[in-house]
């Protein structure tokens, strides 16, 4: 195959791959807590034509070797955890944090999977979990009679009983941070897990030393910014055609040469 068709064919499947990253960024625009991706590129192995040589011998002149590239492959996607505005919901159970952190919630195989998702809810065991039914970790149980529940700053969370207008502490939710949080890994339903590109979770209470905050009564909204994804697919469709065009020339010129040969 000729080496340019290669070239320019590789050029198109990079932009496919932006184009996928950026469709999903944009589904997922009004998804809690979801964190954007961003596709880099790296070049790949060059053919090198003449190597670096010696010119003009009196003054001993090297000039650079003559290489010719042969693509694109996509490099990685990046995932950015930036925050997410905090959108009022007036829902005493919708968390958010503010800062560094994500909550902790065991998944249906026994792991712990992590969320920005702090959409919470109260199972028929009295127990906080996830939209999804995932099991807040850890555990924390919220009385039958209790009419109306309070989340501090700091993560604890109170309650009021029937008949008594007293609060009362009944645990405090624990959040987790990464060194490397963009080595998590996404599994779907606004959750990640570790990978030995993550490190290690460490975790504490919101608003010790390194975590953000929690705002009750609001959820994250997603970090998306459509006119900067629009912009991008714009440029990644022009740079698709543009290596469409290169393919269409390489096959005439080899269509020219058939004829020339015949």
């Amino acid at each position: 195959m000729n080496s340019s068709l290669r070239t320019s064919a590789s050029g198109m499947m990079a932009q496919q791959r932006m184009i996928d990253v950026l469709a999903n960024n944009l589904a997922n625009v009004n998804t809690t807590g979801f964190k954007r991706s961003r596709v880099s590129f790296e070049d790949v192995l060059y053919e090198t034509l003449e190597g670096s040589r010696i010119v003009n011998y009196k003054g001993a002149a090297t000039v650079a070797p003559v290489q010719v590239g042969k693509g694109v492959r996509v490099a990685a996607i990046v995932r950015l955890h930036g925050q997410g505005a905090p959108e009022p919901t007036q829902r005493p159970l919708d968390l958010a944090i503010e800062g560094d952190g994500f909550f902790q919630v065991l998944r249906p195989d026994g792991g712990t999977a992590f969320t920005r998702d702090g959409g919470l809810t109260v199972s028929d065991q009295g127990q906080l979990v996830t939209e999804s039914g995932h099991l807040l970790s850890p555990a924390i149980t919220i009385p039958a009679d209790a009419t109306s529940v309070t989340v501090s700053p700091n993560g604890t969370v109170s309650v009021v009983s029937g008949g008594d207008s007293t609060e009362v502490e009944v645990g405090r939710i624990e959040v987790a941070r990464f060194l490397n949080p963009n080595g998590l890994l996404a599994v779907g339903e606004n959750q990640y897990v570790q990978t030995p590109a993550s490190g290690e979770p460490l975790t504490g209470f919101p608003q010790d030393e390194g975590f953000g905050r929690l705002l009750q009564g609001m959820l994250e909204s997603s970090n998306v910014e459509i006119v900067q994804e629009m912009t991008d697919m714009i440029a990644a469709q022009r740079a698709y055609e543009i290596n469409a065009k290169a393919v269409r020339a390489g096959e005439e010129m080899m269509q020219v040469t058939s004829d020339i040969i015949r």
